[in-house]
């Protein structure tokens, strides 16, 4: 793993939150894009180096409609950059870590991206991404 690539954060409204973390961060909102697959729509915003995703449901059945409805807005995931996904999902598998998919799939931000259990990471949900050349 190379470095923290983006903190996924899951919001109700992403236009509002999107002005709040414009505000907080003195940063715009430089790309929006919707994952139908995953039934998302993303916000970033960077600060220096970081980046900060911000994802709203766009279904009652996505992903993060199911987490907002468990436990609130806010830290979803953190992802990490990675040179070569399917070799570092297999050495993860390898240690013994549980992945949400068995293939990298297409995500956000021209990412390939898998997700750890949060079961195996101390409740912590982890994205691997590496960007698709």
């Amino acid at each position: 793993m190379n470095k923290i690539e983006h903190i996924g954060i899951a919001v109700n409204n992403l236009q509002s939150a999107g002005d709040i973390y414009e505000k907080l961060l003195n940063s715009p909102v430089y790309k929006i894009e919707e994952i139908l697959s995953e039934g998302v729509k993303t916000a970033f915003l960077k600060v220096g180096t970081n980046k900060i995703e911000l994802l709203e449901a766009s279904n009652t059945e996505s992903p993060i409609a199911k987490f907002i409805a468990k436990k609130g807005e806010g830290i979803h995931h953190i992802a990490f950059e990675v040179d070569d996904i399917r070799a570092e999902m297999m050495r993860l598998k390898q240690e013994g870590f549980v992945l949400l998919n068995e293939e990298p799939k297409q995500g956000a931000d021209n990412k390939l991206v898998c997700f750890v259990h949060p079961k195996s990471a101390n409740g912590v949900l982890v994205e691997l991404c590496q960007e698709v050349k």
